[in-house]
């Protein structure tokens, strides 16, 4: 008799800890799942909502010119013709580093060496080309060292081009964007309240805005043997961004 009643005990207890540990699991599980995140009222696919647009500037002086310098010699070969090239390219990059620019701050690109022909077909030379890119900080020196590498290689020297740019444009873009949003933001509540609506929750805000162009170019600006240094002028550089936000309209109250 005693052994029948321990066995239906020990059962018993075996059911119980399977309820228990059934109970655990369950709720484990329920704690450990996150809690769905519920859509922000009023921005569902059939709700009302106001689309507007926004558009803001913001400027600043550049502090950075950068200067291509295009090297172009001829020779009756090519190995006269890449001397020819190699020493007028180190005469531009010693004026360079003469008026202060850094090392780091010169880089050579765009290396070619093509034979010339005649009408016959014939090799009448070779022709090696190079370009010399500079990133000027001080503004003060620009001139003068704009002026000394055109005079450093004489006519194998071109100006490609020099570009004024602010170095890192984040600070200033982040403006132009607060601007846009702002602007936004007003044309949206003036609208609301035009159509006796009141505005919800922003349902999305999307950035339209693309890369700022470069503020100045100017091919010309220093043709070879120039007898002065060339003044320059950095001015402003602006910059734009336009933002695309919607709202959610909620009618207001009616008493």
């Amino acid at each position: 008799m005693e052994q029948r009643t321990v066995r239906v005990a020990a059962g018993a207890g075996i059911v119980l800890a399977l309820a228990l540990a059934g109970s655990a699991v369950g709720l484990a599980a329920t704690t450990g799942a996150p809690a769905p995140q519920a859509a922000p009222p009023g921005c569902s696919s059939s709700a009302p909502k106001l689309t507007v647009q926004g558009t803001g500037e913001a400027s600043a002086a550049p502090n950075l010119l950068t200067v291509a310098v295009d090297i172009a010699v001829t020779e009756p070969s090519a190995q006269v013709s890449l001397a020819d090239d190699n020493s007028k390219a180190s005469a531009v990059t010693t004026a360079l580093e003469t008026g202060g620019v850094l090392s780091k701050d010169i880089q050579t690109s765009n290396v070619s060496i093509q034979p010339n022909y005649n009408l016959a077909g014939d090799v009448t030379g070779y022709q090696m080309t190079n370009t010399i890119t500079a990133k000027l900080r001080d503004f003060s020196k620009a001139g003068a060292i704009v002026d000394a590498l055109t005079s450093a290689a004489g006519n194998a020297t071109r100006i490609d081009s020099m570009t004024f740019s602010i170095e890192d444009p984040r600070a200033i873009e982040d403006q132009a964007r607060t601007d846009a949003v702002s602007q936004a933001v007003s044309h949206a509540k003036s609208m609301a309240a035009a159509a006796g609506e009141r505005l919800g929750p922003v349902c999305s805000l999307a950035d339209n805005s693309t890369s700022p162009s470069p503020g100045f170019n100017d091919e010309s600006a220093a043709p070879s043997g120039a007898a002065a240094a060339v003044p320059l002028e950095p001015g402003t550089q602006q910059v734009s961004a336009q933002i695309t936000m919607v709202y959610a309209l909620e009618q207001p109250a009616r008493s």
